[in-house]
């Protein structure tokens, strides 16, 4: 992995301030122009004679100029001298108490009083998001396939990429590249981390899971069970879940010598995606299938619920770390579709077209927030705003499909990886805000 040219402290940023400032002239334009029944409406199939003839000055196609003597002012005192009529008696509020300075009468400017508070209301703070990557590397032979797992960035802030035979890492605080295996006559298909530590979990072409020890460059053990090549992986503490092209998910417990401990069957087609969520115990599964299953620690081999309201194989799953039991999915190609599930419940809260393939979804750590990366036909990166899916921010510099996604470990960041064969590291979300307290401060996550 090699980096490029650095981007330039000044790169462009994106910001939704702009579109707010175009709804308030629009809006600030159509109060000032038109009262509520002097707003024009489309009249409905026009012949070709009717668009040649003049409406009638009284038609409901031709409305009345509103009497607001726009962009001028004369006092009470002049109106007579230019025809405009002089009320008779000065405008009081009611039982004839002092009048109200808010009326077009005492007004020293055309803009009523409504539109002066809608220029004077304050802005809302919008967030900028750099429109461009803060880094770029280079990441020759990673696989153009969207069932494999091939990035994940660990908690000693080191990135681990598969790419061919081999299994790179990135330290992201010194940018030194180093290469922790070959495999012999196999390829890697998924890398994981565990939560806290250097091991590091390796899933091949071939079935194997290897685990290794990152730190010291040594390979601790290596697991069979799978007959295809395990395509997903997943940490909950000492527990490594595996899902294969064979259709199973396994659990294996690293400190145990057996090679697994429990086996699920449930899907149809290859499992592409697993995520734990280590605070209740679930794993969610995603497979070729178009299924998403949610798994109960406790439970034996049936699942906790079943959810199949995607219509194109599942790979992107994301837990919410904000909201208990809200699971988030995201559809290939024929769905392109983000649908949120209750676990809880085992309901679906809500859904969203994002018009293209979603390859993976991720949470921000310190909002309430998610990141989504696609393929077909947007090839983009795009920060949505939960639960009101608003788009924060949409990113583009990939050429391929965006296949991969991790985030660092304080949250900040994501690196994204595609079939162009490189890597590319945005700053998406804001860090953790301490909160100040009498005496000190402690840090906790902000919830927008």
């Amino acid at each position: 992995m090699n980096a490029r040219p650095a981007v330039p402290q000044n790169a462009m940023l994106t910001c939704p301030a702009g579109e707010e400032a175009d709804e308030t002239f629009r809006e600030l334009l159509r109060a000032e122009l038109f009262d509520d029944s002097t707003v024009p409406q489309v009249s409905p199939r026009w012949s070709a004679d009717d668009r040649m003839r003049t409406p009638p000055r009284n038609s409901p196609s031709h409305p009345a100029t509103p009497q607001k003597n726009l962009f001028s002012y004369v006092s009470p005192r002049h109106q007579h001298l230019i025809g405009l009529s002089t009320p008779r008696k000065t405008p009081q509020r009611a039982h004839n108490l002092i009048p109200d300075p808010r009326l077009d009468t005492y007004s020293t400017t055309p803009i009523s009083y409504t539109s002066q508070q809608m220029l004077l209301a304050p802005r809302r703070q919008h967030r900028m998001v750099a429109k461009v990557p803060i880094k770029v590397l280079d990441a020759p032979n990673l696989a153009e396939d969207f069932y494999l797992n091939l990035m994940d960035w660990g908690s000693s802030d080191v990135l681990a990429v598969g790419l061919g035979t081999g299994v790179f890492m990135y330290n992201a605080q010194n940018g030194k590249v180093a290469k922790l295996c070959t495999l012999d006559d196999d390829k890697v298909t998924s890398v994981s981390w565990i939560q806290k530590g250097t091991h590091l979990a390796v899933g091949t072409k071939k079935g194997l899971v290897q685990i290794w020890d990152a730190q010291k460059f040594k390979r601790l053990r290596t697991m069979t069970g799978h007959t295809a090549r395990v395509g997903s992986l997943a940490w909950n503490a000492h527990i490594l879940s595996t899902g294969s092209r064979d259709r199973s998910i396994m659990h294996r417990d690293v400190r145990a010598p057996d090679q697994w401990v429990k086996q699920l069957t449930g899907h149809k087609q290859e499992v592409c995606g697993l995520k734990w969520n280590c605070q209740d115990g679930q794993l969610a599964s995603g497979s070729n299938d178009n299924a998403v299953l949610v798994w109960d620690k406790a439970m034996d081999q049936k699942p906790l619920w079943s959810f199949n309201e995607h219509i194109a194989a599942v790979k992107a799953l994301a837990w919410s770390p904000h909201q208990r039991g809200l699971l988030a999915s995201g559809g290939g190609t024929a769905d392109r579709r983000i649908i949120f599930h209750d676990t809880v419940r085992g309901t679906v809260r809500n859904d969203i077209d994002t018009g293209s393939q979603v390859c993976n979804l991720m949470w921000s750590k310190n909002s309430n927030e998610l990141v989504s990366t696609h393929g077909y036909i947007q090839n983009n990166l795009v920060v949505w705003k939960y639960p009101s899916m608003t788009r924060v921010a949409s990113l583009t510099g990939h050429t391929y499909r965006v296949l991969y996604l991790a985030m660092s470990p304080d949250g900040t960041q994501v690196v994204t990886g595609a079939g162009d064969e490189t890597l590319r590291f945005w700053e998406v979300f804001k860090p953790k805000q301490p909160i100040r307290l009498l005496g000190g401060s402690i840090d906790l996550p902000v919830i927008r």
